[in-house]
C-alpha cells in the first residue's frame, strides 16, 4: 500500500537544504556537479521558491544560467505569486535578468510581474523591449 503523501527522509531533506543553499550563496560549480549528477533543477521549498528564483534573488547568473541549461522553469512562480524575474528586477540584478530573459522568462507573468516591478522601482531600462 502507497501511503498519500511522501514524506521525504532526513537525508532527502538535509540534500534539498544544502541545494538551496548552495543557490543562495552563489556556488555554481558545487550546485553544477548535483544537476550533472541528477538533482531536479526545479526542485522547491516549503514557500514554493525554486533553485532558480534563490538565484535569480540572490544575484547569481551563472547559477541562473546553469539551472536553464538544466531544463529549470524560469517561470515558476512560487507559492505568493511571484516570479524569479521580478525578483531580479527587484533586486536590480542587470546581469540576472538578461539571463532569464534569454531563458524564455515571461515579463508579465507573476504578481507583481516583472514588468510592473520595473515600473515601481524605477528600473524599466532592465527589462529593455521585453
Amino acid at each position: 500500500m502507497v501511503p498519500n503523501e511522501y514524506q521525504p527522509s532526513a537525508s532527502v531533506l538535509a540534500l534539498a537544504g544544502k541545494l538551496f543553499q548552495l543557490a543562495r550563496e552563489g556556488r555554481a560549480e558545487e550546485l553544477g556537479a548535483y544537476l550533472e549528477a541528477g538533482a531536479p533543477a526545479d526542485l522547491t521549498n516549503e514557500k514554493g521558491d525554486s533553485l532558480i528564483m534563490l538565484a535569480a534573488y540572490y544575484g547569481h547568473a551563472e547559477i541562473v544560467k546553469k539551472l536553464l541549461q538544466h531544463g529549470a522553469d524560469p517561470n515558476r512562480v512560487n507559492d505568493r505569486g511571484q516570479s524569479p524575474l521580478a525578483g531580479a528586477v527587484f533586486k536590480g540584478s542587470e546581469d540576472v535578468v538578461q539571463a532569464l530573459l534569454a531563458g524564455g522568462a515571461d515579463p508579465d507573468l507573476g504578481t507583481p510581474s516583472a514588468r510592473t516591478t520595473a515600473h515601481m522601482f524605477g528600473r524599466s531600462e532592465l527589462l529593455g523591449k521585453a
